[in-house]
């Protein structure tokens, strides 16, 4: 049975595409027509991809393995930080940093200055700075969580990213296809489908669309870690876990990812 009703995709208005003038032409296959200008996604297709995107996700955590969620535009921001929270799970919803995934020692180095600070803080060790010290620590402190909080107890490379706006998301997606990590992403009229690997066409502007399907995703996730410990695989160990040799991505071709400056598509919501 499907996890969702083409009445309930278009409840939340999934099938709004963008303006026609706008589309990627990889898209055709999942666009039912236009309207007013605006394309509009066939919600029958959206159904039938959810599904085995949502089968692709309780079989990688069934495997034992982390799905990383990542959302940075502001309406997808606080869904994916409560829905990654909920099923224990890693989050990037700040600015990704180029080498996320590529580069993932040194983001290590950065996430165990996080927890040194803390620890000094825990220990009283922090005391025995100068005031201006422990001010500057403290500021840095604070700087790192916005940016590694939601990574900060992944100490291996996620088996599976789930996406909210692949284009925004670029850097995100092309690191994940450098490592051969597969890619769950919400696929609007104006992105290329091929860039992931299971491909849910929607409207990724929506704030009831992205909640929907990071709910489902989100339960995806839950579903597999019950599999997972009817194996016996612990997922709160596998979250402190270092990754070894064996089980890193090795790059396809030379990295040229750079830090991304952000995207201004999409922020506002707006289907132009």
């Amino acid at each position: 049975m499907a996890s969702v009703a083409v009445e309930q995709l278009i409840q939340v208005g999934a099938h709004f595409g963008h303006l026609t003038r706008r589309w990627n032409p990889k898209m055709r296959p999942f666009i039912f027509g236009e309207r007013n200008g605006i394309h509009i996604i066939d919600v029958r297709k959206t159904q039938a991809l959810l599904e085995i995107a949502r089968s692709a996700v309780v079989e990688t955590v069934a495997q034992g393995k982390l799905v990383l969620f990542v959302g940075t535009k502001p309406q997808a921001k606080e869904i994916i930080r409560r829905e990654a929270e909920r099923c224990r799970m890693p989050y990037v919803i700040e600015r990704w940093l180029g080498g996320t995934l590529t580069n993932f020692s040194t983001i290590r180095q950065s996430i165990r200055r996080l927890n040194q600070i803390d620890k000094w803080e825990a220990d009283g060790t922090l005391e025995q700075f100068t005031k201006k010290e422990r001010l500057q620590l403290l500021r840095e402190r604070e700087k790192l969580r916005i940016l590694f909080g939601g990574i900060e107890m992944m100490n291996r490379l996620p088996g599976m990213l789930y996406v909210v706006d692949i284009v925004r998301e670029h850097i995100a997606v092309k690191e994940a296809r450098i490592l051969g990590i597969p890619t769950v992403g919400i696929v609007d009229t104006n992105a290329d489908p091929e860039a992931v690997d299971y491909p849910i066409p929607a409207n990724d502007d929506s704030i009831a669309a992205i909640e929907l399907f990071t709910r489902i995703i989100a339960d995806a996730v839950l579903e597999g870690r019950h599999l997972a410990q009817q194996h016996g695989k612990d997922f709160e160990a596998l979250m402190q876990e270092q990754e070894t040799p064996s089980e890193r991505g090795s790059p396809r071709r030379p990295l040229l990812v750079e830090p991304d400056e952000g995207s201004a598509e999409g922020e506002t919501g707006s289907r132009v």
